[in-house]
């Protein structure tokens, strides 16, 4: 194997440790060798990091602290100049970054929609009352129990593989993934049935990789220029400004799609309380993603009430 110097790294990629993570980092890499002739394969590289929520699997990401888990450990090397570029799915990231970072470039959008995950029914309503599922998304349950009130639903973290597994071994009836994450690995099963986002609305920004650079790393944002798929951005810009005005966290059951057509940016946002016996959704078009984005979180804040968001127990809209 050849050996690559230190002073040879042109690019430094930090990623998460998940298969995941990493087949995201290598498909950057390769965007970036394609892009850029004189970025040899050997001169990029991929540094693998642990992060705190990849380490604590046991309890809900709204326990232990949110998204930020999935994102403070690079973020922080980022911040050191120990990697010049962070890769990550979008749908982990805060809505606010820590000060002197930015997000500079979205790769086009995978398959936006859920799988339904089950070798005992090929959809949900077709599970047996009583079924069990597990997610560790609360939207997801949220959804679910909207639509199966009968349904036990607990919390089921990890990566793909280690989801899959749980799977085999009976520990639940059914799961859900995300499609675009099956789709990066590979993957192909019996068991995965793709939901409509009309019946499962996604999360904020599913399906999208962002990649993460100090903000005065002007020679990063040249680098990623090339990547960067214009309506992708425009949509998960969006919906993370919808996101941000409801204060989105993991304790909030929120999902949120943005599309473009014929060059109308439309953007549809829902809200629900966790055990789903409560939802409001609106869809809003416009030109600026931003203002779209303030304008569906401020209705839905509007619609749903101060006594919704007191029910949340988590001081929205107070």
């Amino acid at each position: 194997m050849q050996d690559t110097k230190k002073d040879d790294i042109a690019v430094r990629i930090g990623t998460r440790a998940s298969p995941l993570a990493l087949a995201q980092a290598h498909e950057v890499k390769d965007r970036l060798c394609r892009a850029h002739k004189n970025l040899t394969d050997h001169a990029v590289e991929i540094i693998v990091m642990s992060t705190q929520g990849d380490r604590i699997l046991d309890r809900a990401l709204s326990e232990i602290g949110g998204k930020g888990l999935f994102t403070e450990e690079i973020e922080a090397a980022l911040i050191k100049g120990h990697i010049d570029i962070a890769v990550h799915s979008l749908k982990d990231m805060p809505t606010s970054l820590p000060e002197g970072l930015e997000l500079a470039c979205y790769l086009e959008r995978e398959d936006v929609r859920d799988a339904f995950i089950s070798a005992k029914a090929t959809a949900l309503k077709d599970l047996p009352a009583g079924a069990h599922i597990g997610t560790a998304s609360l939207r997801r349950q949220a959804q679910t129990l909207a639509l199966r009130p009968d349904i036990t639903v607990s919390t089921f973290r990890g990566n793909v593989q280690s989801r899959l597994k749980k799977l085999d071994e009976n520990i639940v009836d059914a799961t859900y993934l995300a499609m675009a994450g099956l789709n990066r690995l590979g993957l192909k099963d019996d068991r995965i049935h793709p939901i409509e986002v009309d019946e499962f609305l996604p999360a904020v920004a599913q399906g999208a990789i962002c990649i993460e650079i100090a903000r005065t790393n002007d020679r990063a944002k040249e680098l990623l220029r090339p990547l960067n798929h214009h309506d992708t951005e425009i949509c998960v810009r969006a919906e993370r400004a919808m996101l941000k005005i409801l204060d989105g966290s993991c304790r909030t059951p929120i999902a949120g799609l943005a599309t473009i057509r014929s060059g109308l940016l439309s953007l549809k946002g829902f809200i629900s309380l966790p055990d789903g016996s409560e939802s409001h959704s609106f869809e809003g078009t416009g030109t600026d993603p931003e203002e779209l984005g303030i304008t569906v979180g401020e209705t839905l804040k509007k619609n749903a009430g101060a006594d919704f968001f007191k029910k949340l127990n988590i001081g929205l809209g107070a």
